[in-house]
């Protein structure tokens, strides 16, 4: 696992984008897996950008996201489609046929799992997944006690991720219970892995990833560890008091 350690979101951000943006131009079909929330906002931005300046060419990109909640359809103004749409896609050329996101509405939520993943293998797999890290070490929407193996899947959503995520709704009462997530198992697929960790509030979870020696099911962050292709890009918010805590504990 390799860690980068930048001043702060902003260069955070400008770094992620440029691994991207590289990927892109060395293999024009890469496949992304992307992700949402407030961490990759300011990614998503400076690809805009260069895609307006530089010409970037996404004709050819296939992209598959993280997650969707269940219920939603895409066209509500809080569904993750909407999100892709609103950050990302409508600012650069990848034909809509050629981005993908699971179905929340779909009549059988298992069998949207398990074509998801299908879809994910028919596509050739994913060259670089965008991750983010919750406060309780989720990633994707899986949360603590998610087996390492699992494949996409249907998760009821804990306490506190609805409450973190109530901040983009009217309140937690408005944010679903379930979600779609690729799984931990799907995940770890990918060829290569690129974690974003932003300010003080996720310091702990840093901490528990920087201190970790082994995976840890309660604590899915820690898949990573085993993963031979995964980059870190962390603000000084954020790694700084990890690595105090990481340094108090010993």
């Amino acid at each position: 696992m390799k860690i980068l350690t930048v001043a702060d979101q902003e260069e955070m951000s400008r770094r992620a984008a440029e691994m991207i943006i590289d990927l892109v131009r060395l293999k024009p079909s890469a496949v992304l897996g992307l992700a949402t929330g407030g961490t990759p906002e300011g990614t998503y931005r400076l690809l805009a950008l260069d895609h307006r300046k530089n010409g970037t060419d996404y004709r050819e990109v296939r992209t598959v996201n993280l997650d969707e909640y269940a219920g939603l359809k895409p066209e509500d103004p809080n569904s993750y489609h909407t999100y892709m749409e609103t950050h990302f896609f409508q600012y650069v050329n990848i034909p809509s046929e050629q981005h993908f996101l699971p179905d929340g509405t779909a009549a059988s939520l298992n069998e949207e799992c398990e074509d998801y993943d299908r879809l994910i293998d028919n596509l050739g797999g994913v060259d670089l997944q965008l991750l983010g890290i919750g406060r309780n070490g989720h990633i994707g929407f899986n949360e603590p006690g998610t087996a390492f193996n699992a494949g996409t899947h249907v998760v009821k959503l804990s306490e506190s991720t609805r409450q973190a995520n109530a901040r983009f709704f009217g309140s937690v009462q408005e944010v679903p219970e379930r979600a779609i997530t690729m799984g931990i198992g799907t995940i770890l697929k990918s060829r290569a892995i690129l974690l974003l960790v932003s300010g003080p509030s996720k310091a702990e979870a840093m901490s528990r990833l920087l201190a970790g020696s082994e995976p840890d099911s309660n604590f899915p962050a820690s898949a990573l560890i085993s993963h031979p292709n995964v980059t870190v890009i962390a603000d000084a918010a954020a790694i700084s008091a990890a690595k105090r805590k990481v340094g108090s504990d010993a």
